[in-house]
């Protein structure tokens, strides 16, 4: 189980986009990858397939290792650290490390 899930807002850590902050779109897990929306473009050149599609030079997110990532806290309004915790069903939920809140 990872430490992000889809849908979470996430503040990025190392890299070029180093401070950025964005929704995570979509998670790899077998290459512990996520791609967030609107951090790490990348330029790819794409052909022209069909007559009404367009080519040319397009941006696009490029994935992020999911070990540069925190989650940001809605409750502290800054990036925390998660930790998971088993309910007493037996079900298991995350938490802010800071504020103890349930994400």
């Amino acid at each position: 189980m990872f430490h992000v899930k889809k849908n979470d807002t996430v503040k990025i850590l190392a890299g070029k986009d180093k401070g950025k902050s964005g929704k995570v779109l979509k998670i790899y897990p077998d290459r512990n990858r996520v791609i967030v929306q609107g951090v790490n473009f990348v330029t790819k050149h794409a052909r022209k397939r069909k007559q009404e599609e367009q080519g040319g030079i397009i941006q696009r997110e490029a994935t992020v290792d999911i070990s540069n990532l925190a989650v940001v806290c809605k409750g502290c309004a800054q990036a925390a650290r998660i930790g998971i915790d088993v309910l007493k069903d037996g079900s298991r939920v995350r938490y802010c490390k800071k504020c103890k809140e349930v994400l």
